[in-house]
Order: C-alpha cells, then structure tokens, then sequence
C-alpha cells in the first residue's frame, strides 16, 4: 500500500529544468566542483593527522613533532572552514544566476501562451509558481546538489581511507553506509503528494488573494468581507492539512535516520575495542574509526535533511515542467519565413489600411457552448464597420479572433487576403490596434507607458504625435511632462486622460486596421471632445472596427453589422439601412440603440 503512494521524481527532470542555464556557468561550475573535491580531501586527510598525534603522544615521541602536527590540524581545520565558504558562495551563485534565467524563461512563456491558458490561472497562480517554485529549485541546488554531491563524495573518501587502515573495517562501514543510503532512497519520495498538494493549495492562496485585493471595493460596499475572511482560512486549512501529513512522514524519516546513526556509533566503538585488544591497530587508529563513523553520520543527518527538502523540491519540479511543457494553442508563423503582412519578412513603416474577411468562422471556448456560428463578412481597406449586438452575441470574441488571441475552431480568417496563421504575431500586431474603455497602465513614466517601453521612439516622435491629435492642452497638464510618474505614489489618470494616452499609442504604432470598444462611453462632455476629435484623425486612411453600445457611435460608420447569438443577423451599408424601414439597424434608430443593446 505504501509503494502506491511513492512517487518517483527524478534529477533528470530538475536537470532539464536547469541545465540550459547552467552551461553558460561552466567555468564556475567546473571551479565550484574543484574546490569541492579540495574540501573533501582536507577533511579525509585532517583526522589522519590526529591519529598520528595521538600515536606519536602515547609512544612518547618529540614534542616538536607533536606540536607540527597540531599546528597542521588546526591549519587544515581553518582551511576547511575557507573552503566550506567558498563552496557555498559558489554554489549559491551558480543557483540564483541560474534560477533568475529560469524565471525569465517561464515568464516568457506564460506571456505568450493564448488566452484560454490565462483564463484557467489566475496571476496570483503564476506568480507563486514562476517566483515561489522556482525559489524552491534555488535554495535545492545551492544546498541539496552541492551538499549531496559534496556528502556522497566525502563518504566514499572516508570508506577508501577506512580500507586503507584494515579492509575489515572498511567492508563493515561500508555495509553500513550501503543501508543506510538504501533506506533513505526507500522513504524520499513519501511526502511527495502531500507536498505538491501543498504547493498547489498555496498557489490557489495567491490566486485567492489576489482577485480579493483587486476586488476590495466591491467586496466592502457589498458587505462580503466576512465571506472572503472566512475563504481565506479555508484556503490556510488546507495548506495546514497538507503540511501536517507531509510533517509526520518527515518525522518517520528523521526517526530512522537517528536509529541508524546509532548503529553506526555502536559499531565504530566495538570494531575500534575488538581491533584493538587484539592488537590489531594502534589506539590512534581505534579513534580514527569514531572519528569517521562521526564524519560519517555528519553527511547522513544532512543528506536526511535534504532528503526531506526534496520532498518539497519533487512537487516544484513536476509543476514547473507540467507549466513548461504546455503548448500554445496559436502558433506563431513567423519562424517559417512567411509572417508578413506584405509577403516580405520587413515590417511596414507607412500605415496601409488593411482589408478583413471571415469565412465560416465558428468558435468556442474550450468545452463551453459555440460562442461564433458560420461567421462570414468582408470588409474593405479603408472601410469602417459598426459592429453592433447584445451583451454575449459574440461582439468581443470576434476582435479577439482578429488579434489571434485564440484561434477559430472553423472557417478561417484574412487580412489583407492572407490568413491569419500565416502571419507573424508580432507583424499583425504591430499592424491592429485596440482602445477600448479600460486602459492598462504601468507604475512607469508617461513616456513608458505611450511607448510600452520601446526606446527607439523618440521623445519628438511622441510629442508630434500629441501635438497631431490635439492633445496639447492635456500633455500641458501633466506636472513633469513624459517624465511624470504614473503610480499609486505619483500622478493618477483620470479615465479620460488614460483613454487620450491609449489613442496616442495607437498613433505611435500606426497600424493599419483599428478597433474601437466604446473608446468614449464613460466620459465627461469636455474629455469625449478631445477624444471624437482624435477618433476623427484616428480613423483617417485606416480600416476600423467599432463595437458600438450608443447611438453617437455608429454615424461614422460606413457600414453596419448587427450580431446575435454569435450570428449576422444583418449586413449593410450603414445610409441604406438607416433609410429601409424593413431594416434591424432602422428599428434599432428608431427605437433608441441603448436600450434596445443592453
């Protein structure tokens, strides 16, 4: 029943997770190893120095080579403890350099996995992973790795050494080590299952957490913060349930390894009376024996320890390579040489506007209900569509799909006559732009945060563009200019002005097809003005997308698609629908958009 529950969880997978970040570090790893054997060889070598004392002191020889050979051990001792610092600060250098590159590595790779992946974690998930487990693996080789392999190393010098001195002895101990080794292979792994199940219900905390922080308003003004104190220890409960089973397994592993030692003492002791009553070794060497059965016994507490931090160790590297073995869903085109939008690999530096088509497009998210049914349209370069429909028709999923933040499950998508998987990711991106009502902001400089950190746009580029949509007056009352510090400590944006910054963006990136989410719905009258000012300019020779909820929005649509149930109930140009009373767009004019859409 208990081997059931074992789970075996090799170094291979820790190394894989690794080792790519590690080769870089070769040469310090080769020192770190180097010095390694050096500290092992001054600790087999030190208690030899000791039995010739004692022997030397019992046979009445010299003091001056009694006092040489305490000298020699106390000098030995001091080095250890130099080369003892010296491994561990290697060791820990080689792990964070190391771990700091798996954390990018990891980073990247959530970043740019499709959406459905983010939908099912959360980031307070993603961080515990990416920072807590990966932390994990650090702390593992700094003090598991280097320490284990300096342990098993040191106890085959001393096992050498005891064959040396009588192969009796050392046939013993090594028997002794053999099993000892043996049990603490055979009980590594129990804790295992509690322990990634403990690191999970941590991660699941941070989720928690997490959608609690940024909740904190709605969760007051609706009177909830009982509920989510009262989740917050259920949450604790079972990271303590977890713990506490993977504790009691710990002890069981420390209460062998205690019984263990013991032997070894018990037989060290009587080996080292017997040999020596039979005037086999000199007292010198009998102490020798105990000397090495305490060296001994000093890397299997260790290797105890770490055998038991690798209980934790186990479950941070099955998660991590589950996390870095999941695939993207969209596959990025560009590594095959098509990417562009134009067919070449260059990116367009003018923008052009960008032809869009559908053909009995279909999605869905994962296993949930066809959110797109048969989903087939055209829209011309330069063409402006209103995209209208109810909450849930399928308004939002549609300009995720033009983004390719998910793929269609049918049909396919053009741009520009190309489909969509046959185009870069970051050549389309660069070419579709989004505003929409909720604007990400960073804790960075206003010029960080138009240029998303892209230092070859100049602070020229920038102002021309703000200058081109009118928006002086506004960068005028920023209090240090581009250098004001957006931050909960630093200049806070209003929702206008953060909507003015995200259509300076767009300008920046000049993109070739724009989609527009009620970009001015939730505005004062002053701030909507600066905005339909920069919309006009905004939409000037490109294609455009409006997800339209008002009335004022549409009228700068060249044509009108109405959406239902993921379906084009209607398709047309924008005057000839408002003028045919037989039309949904007619009804829709006459009967107040606002209210007919919510």
């Amino acid at each position: 029943m208990m081997k059931k529950n074992r789970m075996n969880i090799p170094l291979k997978q820790y190394w894989d997770l690794l080792s790519r970040h590690i080769r870089p570090q070769k040469g310090r790893f080769a020192l770190l190893i180097f010095i390694m054997l050096g500290n092992i060889g001054l600790q087999v070598v030190n208690p030899q120095i000791m039995r010739s004392f004692i022997d030397t002191a019992l046979g009445g020889g010299a003091s001056k080579t009694l006092i040489l050979a305490a000298s020699a051990f106390i000098g030995i001792a001091l080095a250890q403890q130099v080369v003892a610092v010296s491994v561990t600060y290697l060791g820990e250098s080689v792990a964070w350099t190391a771990t700091n590159a798996l954390r990018a590595e990891l980073a990247w790779h959530c970043l740019n996995l499709d959406m459905s992946f983010h939908n099912n974690h959360t980031p307070g998930e993603l961080i515990e992973r990416i920072d807590g487990d990966v932390t994990e693996m650090s702390n593992f080789f700094s003090q598991f790795v280097v320490q284990l392999a300096s342990n098993a190393l040191l106890m085959v010098g001393i096992l050498a050494a005891l064959f040396r001195e009588d192969w009796r002895t050392g046939l013993a101990f090594t028997a002794f080590a053999a099993a000892s080794v043996y049990i603490l292979n055979r009980v590594r792994d129990l804790a295992v299952p509690h322990q990634k199940a403990r690191r999970q219900a941590e991660a699941e905390l941070f989720g928690f957490i997490e959608e609690q922080l940024t909740g904190t308003e709605d969760i007051r003004s609706s009177g909830s913060v009982e509920f989510s104190l009262r989740e917050l220890v259920r949450f604790q409960g079972k990271i303590l349930g977890h713990a506490r089973k993977a504790e009691k397994i710990s002890w069981g592993i420390g209460s062998i390894t205690d019984s263990t030692v013991v032997a070894g003492t018990l037989l060290a002791v009587g080996a080292g009376y017997l040999l020596f009553q039979g005037g086999l070794v000199t007292l010198g060497t009998a102490y020798l024996f105990v000397y090495y059965m305490n060296m001994i016994e000093g890397p299997i507490f260790a290797m105890t320890r770490q055998i038991q931090d690798f209980q934790t160790i186990g479950a941070c590297v099955e998660r991590l390579t589950e996390l870095r073995k999941i695939e993207n869903r969209v596959l990025d085109s560009a590594s095959d040489g098509k990417g562009s939008l134009d067919g070449h690999g260059e990116q367009r530096q003018a923008s052009q506007p960008l032809a869009v088509a559908f053909d009995g497009v279909a999605f869905a998210y994962g296993e949930a209900e066809t959110v797109l049914h048969d989903l087939t349209f055209e829209l011309k370069p330069g063409r402006v569509l209103g995209l209208l429909g109810r909450t849930g028709s399928g308004k939002t999923t549609l300009t995720r799909l033009i983004f390719r933040l998910y793929d269609p499950c049918a049909g396919q998508i053009r741009i520009n006559g190309q489909d969509l998987r046959d185009i870069g990711l970051q050549d389309l991106r660069s070419q579709v732009a989004m505003v929409t009502q909720d604007v990400q902001l960073f804790r960075a400089s206003v010029r960080d945060n138009l240029t998303f950190f892209d230092r070859t746009i100049s602070d020229e580029q920038v102002l021309s563009v703000i200058d081109e949509l009118g928006l002086s007056s506004w960068y005028r009352s920023l209090p240090e200019g581009l250098d004001t510090l957006i931050d909960t400590g630093g200049h806070s944006l209003s929702a206008g002005e953060a909507q003015l910054l995200a259509f300076v963006r767009v300008f920046l990136r000049n993109p070739g097809l724009v989609i527009l989410d009620e970009a001015s719905s939730r505005l004062d009258p002053a701030t909507e003005q600066h905005i339909e000012r920069a919309i006009d300019r905004l939409l000037e020779n490109r294609t455009a997308i409006i997800v339209a909820h008002r009335l004022g929005t549409v009228h700068r649509a060249d044509e009108i698609m109405i959406l239902e149930d993921g379906r084009v109930s209607e398709h047309g140009p924008r005057a000839a629908l408002a003028a045919d009373p037989n039309s949904r767009f007619y009804s829709l004019l006459q009967t107040g958009l606002e209210e007919v859409l919510a």
